[in-house]
């Protein structure tokens, strides 16, 4: 990972027990320049190892976030990953394939989980990262929230909770550029990876096209790792070419 030569690296993963985050978590554990993990989820539970301080948090309450983000503020992270994201609702809603099945519930629960969520995790994160050193917050987006790629629709709520959240990853890149030169933030599509957010859809994926949860973090933490300050702002797949806008 960067910097390895310099010093052990710090980590932090948000959604480090679904497919993706608990994936990340188990490669950045091996890595001889990663000094301790960070890894949150729901309840808190997480892989044991000798790196590894799990933490609890919901991104329906920013309380909780603050103060996983205050607890983290005497080693703070290089790299920060939030790997959540909703497709459909616990009950099953969603995705919509027409305006028709439009509801401003189910909407404005996608909106939360896969908007505002990772924004307050921004919010209470971003004052604590590195000022003097590259730093990451990295954000699992879709290539979905592209509004030049869509020619086909549908999938409303999620399209648009995947858009906004790109529009926040371009507005956090201008502020941290103001003030943490080395900053980087970005937006990850890790394609079609065989995980209950993609459960139900997977019959259409080319062959392939399904990736396992680990293949798609090894890509994701490479292309990473090649990035720069000027990369700052976009949303990068997981083969590294840059997502349309």
């Amino acid at each position: 990972m960067v910097e390895a030569e310099q010093h052990k690296q710090t980590v932090c993963i948000f959604g480090a027990s679904g497919g993706i985050g608990a994936a990340m978590v188990r490669l950045l554990a091996a890595e001889p320049g990663i000094g301790s993990i960070y890894a949150g989820s729901r309840s808190g539970k997480v892989l044991r190892h000798p790196k590894i301080t799990g933490f609890s948090f919901d991104l329906l309450r920013e309380r909780s976030i603050m103060e996983a983000a205050a607890m983290m503020k005497q080693q703070p992270p290089e790299l920060v990953i939030i790997a959540t994201g909703a497709l459909t609702l616990e009950d099953g809603t969603g995705p919509e394939k027409s305006y028709r099945a439009l509801d401003a519930q189910a909407m404005g629960e996608i909106m939360a989980l896969n908007t505002i969520g990772p924004a307050l995790i921004a919010k209470h994160m971003l004052p604590v990262v590195p000022r003097d050193r590259r730093a990451i917050l990295a954000a699992l987006s879709a290539r979905v929230g592209s509004i030049s790629d869509n020619r086909l629709g549908g999938w409303h709520s999620y399209r648009a909770s995947k858009a906004a959240l790109n529009m926040l990853i371009r507005n956090f890149a201008i502020e941290m550029g103001r003030s943490h030169k080395q900053a980087i933030i970005a937006g990850l599509h890790p394609g079609t990876v065989d995980t209950a957010l993609s459960e139900m859809f997977q019959g259409n994926v080319a062959d392939g096209k399904l990736f396992t949860p680990e293949y798609a973090a090894e890509r994701l933490l490479a292309v990473l790792d090649g990035l720069t300050p000027q990369d700052s702002g976009s949303v990068f797949g997981w083969d590294g070419k840059r997502v349309q806008e």
